[in-house]
Parts: C-alpha cells; structure tokens; sequence
C-alpha cells in the first residue's frame, strides 16, 4: 500500500492533481524530449481507465518520461504534481511499481536513475515532495525483481555471513556484476539513514514520523535492511514509538503508528542484535504487554504478541521476569477466554500460556532473587512467599559476612517505595523463620530497630509486614508460629 491510514495525505494530493501543468514550456527549454511531451500529453488528465490502457501498453516508457521531469525540472508546483501523479498510479495498482525496473533495459543507469532522483528529493525543502519521495521510493524497493542483490553487496563488502556464507557465497559468485547490487545497497543505506533522520529530527511535527514509521514497515521484511537500520541506530529510535496510553487518559492515540511501530519491533526480532536491543529495552517490552492488555484492535493485540513471543524465545530469562511482572500472565489469560476473527490469536496465546507458566516455574531461583535485591526494588514474586525458595536459599544471606542480608537491610533503611518496603519485612521474617540464628542476626545488624520502625509507616501493608516481621524477631519460632496461625 502506498497510501497510509491519514485522509489528509490524500487530500493534499488531490488539491495538487488539479494544476495544469504546461509541458511544452520544459520541452522548449529543452529539459524533456519532444517524445517525452507526447507521453506526457497523452497520460494527463484522462480517465483512469484510458490511463491504465496506456501503462499496459507503454509502462516503462511513461515511467521514464515523469522520471525525465523529476531529474531535469526544479520548479516545485511540478516536482509535486508529478509525483502526485505516480502516487495515484501505485495507490491504483501497487504492482505497476515493478515498471521501474524494467528501464534498467532501455538506457543507461534505468532503474538506478529512480533511486538517484527520489533519493535527491529527500532533501527539497518541501515536505509535500520529501513525503511522496519517501513513499515511492519504498515502493521501487520493495519491488524491485532481485532481493538477493542486498545480501550480495553486503556479502561483497563484509565477508559473508556465518549463519548463511555458503548461501551468500554462491549469489555472489552466481552474479556476473555487483555493480548494480553495490548501487541499490548504497541507495538503501542512504534511504535508512534520511528515514532515521526524521525520527531524530521531523522535517514535520505531525507526518514525519507516522511515515517513516510507515517505509520501515515495509522495507524490514527484508533482512538487510534489518541490519542496516540496526547499524544506523533506528532500533532504538523506533523504541520509544511503542507506546500504549493508559485507559482514559489524555493522549490521543495514533492506532496506525503503534500498530506499525510494533510491526517492526516484531520484524526486527528475527534479527538478533536488534533484538538484544529491544529486550534490553523495558520500555518497549512493558508497552507491548499492555498492548495485548488493553489494545481493542485484533490487529495490535496480534502483533504485540508476534513480537513478545520472539522476543522471550531469544531474550534472557529477566525478559520473562520483566513480562510476569507487568502482569503478561494474566492478560494473556483474560484474552484467551475472548473470541477472535483473528485465527492466529488463539494460538499465539495458547503459546504464550504454556510457556509462561514455564517460566513463572523457574522465577523463584535465588539467582533472581539475588538481581532483585541488589537492583534496589522489591516485589511480589512468588518466591518472596515460596517457603520451598526460603528453605533452599535463606542460609546464602548470611554468606560473605552476610553481604546480602545487610543489602535487604539498608532497603528498609533508606528506601521511600512501599512495594520494596513492605516485601523487605516479609523477607526478613522468611529469614529469620528458616535460619537457625536468624534472630541474633538481625538484631545484632540492627535489623529489629529498623522493621520497629517501619511499624508506623503511613502504609497499611508496610504496617502489617511489619508487624508480622517484628513478631519472628522477637518471639520463638514456636511462638511466632502460633501467633500466625
């Protein structure tokens, strides 16, 4: 698709499509041909229908007349109408894109020329002209008949690749010229970096990013330009884009931009280094999460979930951390009694469920335990609560002259969160419930003052942990047991 989901673009093409364009000026100043003003006349203002007899008939050679226009014509009224022009071509038959391409055979550079004069229209101060620029030169990409001519400039360039060399080694080998692949590389390097660009710096407050966001979109279907947007620092640009308004609040959100803003998260999961980035990325896992929690579209709700379930099959086990915390379990579990269009939902669901259920196995090793800590921030996990973990692990507290036993202590010293607070006294009391001295222990490292303390705390559940914490301290195990039960 050529066009986005915003009416306004459309609008703006149409107002543009109805400026008479005087041809035989250019054609008197010798910057078209005299049989490029005879293909010109012939294709503008008719019907549709007459339009596309045409371009059946002459494809290519209409293609190289409004190609001819671009390069040579500076004037801005008609840089705009005529790539107005080739937009509703493409909108009305995405395939006619392939027309480029097959200049290639009737003169020199052909289709390389295209990417050389949309690439140079990048730069026009205009946004209308970069926009539509942008736009059609994502579709010439996309189009073009050989897609292994970016992996052989790539292969040619860094050596081929150790997951597919032997593959990569015979492309090369097989084309009788990388000439051409070098330039279609280097005019796909060069469109990544302007799209990037925009991310950073929008030529536009509203429409730059949506259609950057848009381009990208297409173009990451295809691996090399997975690495190229990787090695331009796009992945962490496109970041900050996934992001789910909370319920009610006051951001409008753009459902097309974080649909495929997702979209290439979920794309540039199959490349591993980009995905290294986005799981070191809480931010964007934590968005996707509450996508399928509270996204409305089948569509969103589909493709955070592509993108999640290739994210935690590649990530690190505190990727499945991060998505049991934001509560991942048990949105997919409400999402599963729902009824979807989508076929594919149930069964990314169904995925989902298992393996998290897996993993919420295995979140109670003390290894974890031991991250959570010394990050500073407690929550409810199950292994706080798991006698099984305690009986297991509270003996390694007191290792290292009790290293860690005095880190959980000076969280209930210092810290101001009352989630951290209120499973620090539950921690201390597992601990001094299944250690032997546990009692000694805490009061000699002032352990007991510190959860007195906190008896007074402003927060019930602070209060109550509390509590309970001081009562394990001060009392026999026996005791305390009674009193517990």
């Amino acid at each position: 698709m050529l066009y986005t989901d915003e009416p306004d673009f459309q609008a703006d093409s149409v107002a543009v499509l109805r400026r008479d364009i005087p041809w035989d000026i250019y054609q008197t100043a010798r910057l078209i041909t005299d049989r490029d003003l005879q293909l010109l006349r012939r294709f503008d203002k008719k019907e549709a229908s007459y339009q596309a007899k045409l371009l059946e008939e002459s494809g290519p050679s209409y293609i190289e007349a409004f190609l001819t226009v671009l390069k040579n014509v500076t004037k801005d009224e008609t840089v705009q109408y005529v790539l107005a022009l080739l937009e509703e071509m493409l909108a009305a038959d995405s395939g006619r894109a392939q027309l480029f391409h097959v200049l290639s055979t009737t003169g020199p550079g052909g289709a390389l020329d295209a990417y050389q004069i949309l690439l140079r229209l990048l730069h026009r101060n205009d946004w209308f002209t970069q926009e539509k620029a942008c736009l059609l030169l994502t579709a010439v990409l996309e189009s073009r008949p050989n897609k292994a001519d970016l992996r052989v400039a790539a292969a040619s360039q860094d050596g081929p690749s150790t997951s597919s060399g032997v593959v990569v080694a015979a492309e090369v080998a097989a084309a009788p010229s990388n000439a051409g692949a070098e330039e279609v590389h280097k005019a796909a390097a060069a469109f990544v970096d302007w799209l990037c660009a925009q991310l950073r710096r929008p030529s536009d407050p509203s429409r730059s990013v949506p259609t950057a966001v848009h381009a990208l979109s297409q173009l990451l279907r295809e691996p090399p330009l997975r690495v190229m947007l990787h090695r331009a620092g796009g992945v962490q640009l496109l970041a900050p884009l996934v992001t789910m308004p909370a319920p009610g609040g006051p951001q409008q959100m753009n459902i097309q931009l974080l649909y495929e803003a997702a979209l290439c998260c979920w794309e540039l999961s199959f490349y591993r280094p980009a995905a290294d980035v986005l799981c070191g990325s809480t931010n964007v896992v934590g968005a996707l999460v509450d996508v399928v929690r509270l996204a409305q579209k089948e569509k969103l709700v589909r493709v955070a979930l592509m993108a999640l379930k290739n994210l935690i099959s590649v990530g690190p086990m505190s990727l499945e951390y991060a998505v049991v915390e934001k509560g991942l379990p048990k949105a997919v579990s409400n999402r599963a009694l729902q009824h979807w269009d989508d076929s594919d939902i149930p069964d990314l669901l169904s995925w989902m469920e298992d393996h998290l259920q897996e993993g919420i196995a295995t979140l109670s090793s003390f290894e974890r335990y031991k991250k959570e800590l010394l990050g500073g921030q407690l929550t409810w996990a199950p292994m706080h609560e798991s006698d099984a973990f305690w009986r297991e692990n509270a003996e390694k507290l007191v290792e290292n002259n009790c290293q860690l036993l005095r880190v959980l202590l000076k969280l209930l010293e210092t810290s101001r969160d009352s989630t951290t607070l209120a499973v620090g006294c539950l921690d201390v009391a597992q601990f001094v419930s299944h250690v032997s001295h546990g009692r000694g222990i805490v009061t000699e490292l002032r352990g007991k003052e510190l959860v007195m303390r906190l008896m007074m705390h402003p927060d019930p559940d602070v209060q109550s942990q509390a509590l309970k914490c001081v009562q394990k301290v001060l009392l026999s195990r026996d005791k305390a047991d009674f009193l517990s039960v």
